[in-house]
């Protein structure tokens, strides 16, 4: 190569380098993949925008608000929250029928669904069989699957208090008319769904290695020890998980609630003695019953702050006993 042609190739090799490099966008073909993925993501867009964050924020504004739907909002500012907080007694007793609904229902569904789970994380014949059993209630719809505890929970002809009383001479409770028992029956069908919360657990569990049980098992761990060592604190972020949307989820209950009470005891009632009024309930019945929207809209984001609280703890307190594999590689 002639001494000549450098200084041209150093100076060609210049020119592209300092060149202002073409935008993403110049071309047609990238033009025509964003337009498309504008239009494709443009429903979904619109649905949070319509369906979610408008009425999030018009909640917020009528909760600020006297309205009933029909007249022009009427200006109050905090008085809602005081009036909810200070003078209404319901509404403290359903804080109460609430609360002792999630515990008592959360509890058995994050339990059992963990045992049936290890339970069927078995090498065994069948096992995709009992699987699926186990889970098809947990997507039967909720309508059909209450239509089915109120045959099953009837006081007088109820299937359950015909066996008792059939094979055990037992009397069985009012199940679905007495104010002590109306809760229990709740937290009976709750159980009814634990195969959701099972498959979830499944696939925790089908993610730790099975080397790891097999080292214990050398080191003479038996199956207690492992669980208690291994199952649990690698599948305890898929426990957090479970826990966090088992409360959430609780704390929301109202299909069951509104078809046993609007069956028995009229569209407004909820349960004997308001025994089953939970906070959901309450809502709808301030809302779409009395026509009180603006304080139904306020007892709709206490609800709201109540669950960000809850489950801002359970983050907080998660790091004393959720462990995270890869974080504790880094360490």
């Amino acid at each position: 190569m002639s001494q000549e042609a450098i200084p041209a190739t150093d100076s060609s090799v210049t020119a592209e380098l300092s060149a202002k490099p073409r935008s993403v966008w110049a071309s047609p073909i990238r033009r025509r993949e964003a337009r498309d993925g504008i239009v494709f993501i443009l429903p979904w867009f619109l649905g949070l925008l319509i369906f979610i964050l408008g009425p999030f924020v018009a909640g917020f504004y009528y909760s600020l608000t006297e309205y009933d739907s029909l007249l022009p909002a009427n200006w109050l500012g905090v008085e809602n929250y005081r009036r909810i907080l200070f003078d209404d007694d319901r509404f403290w007793l359903t804080v109460y029928n609430t609360v002792w609904y999630v515990c008592a229902a959360v509890v058995p569904q994050v339990v059992l669904g963990l045992l049936l789970a290890v339970l069927l994380n078995q090498k065994a014949r069948g096992i995709t069989v009992f699987r699926t059993v186990f889970f098809m209630p947990s997507i039967v719809p909720i309508v059909a699957s209450v239509s089915l505890f109120i045959f099953i929970l009837h006081d007088r002809f109820g299937l359950l208090n015909e066996t008792l009383y059939q094979v055990f001479g037992i009397v069985g409770p009012n199940w679905l008319t007495s104010p002590d028992w109306s809760k229990p029956s709740l937290v009976l069908w709750s159980l009814w769904g634990i195969g959701g919360g099972m498959i979830i657990y499944l696939a925790g569990l089908q993610g730790i290695p099975q080397t790891l049980y097999e080292a214990a098992a050398i080191d003479g761990a038996g199956a207690l020890r492992c669980f208690w060592k291994i199952t649990i604190p690698l599948i305890s972020p898929t426990i957090l998980f479970v826990v966090i949307m088992g409360i959430i989820g609780s704390f929301q209950i109202f299909t069951p609630v509104f078809l046993l009470g609007s069956a028995n005891y009229g569209l407004a009632a909820a349960g004997p003695m308001d025994s089953l009024l939970f906070w959901v309930v309450y809502i709808y019945n301030q809302g779409f019953f009395y026509f009180r929207m603006g304080y139904a809209s306020a007892i709709a984001w206490l609800l709201f702050m109540l669950l960000v609280v809850l489950t801002l703890i359970q983050f907080r307190l998660a790091g004393r006993w959720v462990y995270y594999e890869d974080e504790a590689a880094i360490r």
